[in-house]
């Protein structure tokens, strides 16, 4: 036996089921997200590190020092945290190479290796890291790197991409600190001098 409902009783349910599917329907729809904030989501998936020092640069400071506009490529931020941004780079849809800005003071090892080079890019200490990668220095402080995703992104590629960034403007950031000298341990203070002593002459008989 079938339940008869009432008009208004049916109009009730209805309302309440045009409710329950709206608010699932919104509840399932994703957020929009800046590319910046969806690149640090993908970033972290990635397991990439997050500790930095408290005294990084913020990388949105970078943001401004990338190339904007190359004819032939697209210019697409992939990622941005503190003391870190980087870039990836189209040709036809395809990534060719990756761009990044990043503030050596979370990680000093990765300034030490500029110490000892002989090699500049617009007058920067400069190093290929592997086949793929070639960074410069800034301030002792600010690495800006190039890194070749597709064999057809050349080494004279990526010197050429390290010049289009304005490094003008990043060597006016604020520079690695100077190294704190070690103190000298304190000197004890010398012995004073205890004076000769006389030799003893003893009386010898006479032969």
């Amino acid at each position: 036996m079938m339940l008869s409902l009432s008009a208004p009783l049916r109009r009730l349910l209805v309302s309440l089921s045009f409710c329950f599917v709206l608010l699932l329907t919104t509840a399932c729809t994703p957020k929009a997200t800046s590319p910046f904030a969806q690149a640090q989501q993908d970033s972290t998936r990635r397991g990439a590190p997050t500790a930095v020092a408290k005294t990084a640069e913020q990388g949105a400071s970078f943001n401004k020092l990338f190339p904007r506009e190359v004819k032939g490529y697209e210019i697409i931020p992939t990622q941005e945290k503190k003391g870190f941004a980087e870039y990836k780079v189209l040709q036809n849809s395809k990534p060719v190479a990756m761009l990044s800005i990043s503030d050596t003071t979370s990680l000093p090892t990765a300034a030490a290796k500029y110490q000892a080079t002989d090699f500049k890019v617009a007058n920067y200490p400069a190093v290929d890291q592997g086949t793929t990668a070639t960074g410069i220095l800034i301030n002792n402080r600010y690495q800006v790197k190039v890194l070749s995703r597709d064999p057809s992104f050349t080494r004279d590629d990526r010197l050429a991409w390290l010049q289009k960034f304005d490094l003008v403007q990043l060597a006016t950031f604020k520079p690695a600190p100077a190294p704190i000298a070690k103190a000298l341990p304190a000197r004890s203070p010398a012995a004073p001098l205890l004076p000769a002593k006389r030799p003893t002459l003893t009386p010898q008989p006479a032969t």
